[in-house]
C-alpha cells in the first residue's frame, strides 16, 4: 500500500534551519508531483511547495521564498524541504503529499516544527 513518512521535524530557534525528509512507497515515484503542506493551529492546511518531475519544476509559497527549498531524490524515493531562516509563523505540522497519475492524492502523517526561542 501507499506510505509517505515523514521525518526532520522538532524545535528549532528562530533563525535556524530544518530539513525535513518524506519518504514514499507503493507508487511509481518518480512520475509523481510532490509537495509539502503546512497547518497550524486554528489555521487552514496551506501549501508550501511543490516540485514535478520530469523536470524538477519547483513552485513555493510566496512567504518560504528565498528560505526554503524543495528536492527530490527519485534514487530514494524521497523528498525533502529544507527550511532556512525560520521564523516563528512558520511553526505549523508539515505534511507531505503525493500527487500520482495527475488526480490521486496521498498523505502522510505529518511532523511537527516548533520555531521558538
Amino acid at each position: 500500500q501507499v506510505q509517505l513518512v515523514e521525518s526532520g521535524g522538532g524545535l528549532v530557534q528562530p533563525g535556524g534551519s530544518l530539513r525535513l525528509s518524506c519518504v514514499a512507497s507503493g507508487f511509481t515515484f518518480s512520475t509523481a508531483t510532490l509537495s509539502w503542506y503546512r497547518q497550524a493551529p486554528g489555521k487552514e492546511r496551506e501549501l508550501v511547495a511543490s516540485i514535478i518531475s520530469p523536470g524538477r519544476i519547483t513552485d513555493y509559497q510566496e512567504s518560504v521564498k528565498g528560505r526554503f527549498t524543495i528536492s527530490r531524490d527519485n534514487a530514494e524515493n524521497t523528498v525533502y524541504l529544507q527550511m532556512n531562516s525560520l521564523k516563528p509563523e512558520d511553526t505549523a505540522v508539515y505534511v507531505c503529499k503525493a500527487r500520482v497519475n495527475g488526480w490521486r492524492d496521498y498523505w502522510g502523517q505529518g511532523t511537527q516544527v516548533t520555531v521558538s526561542s
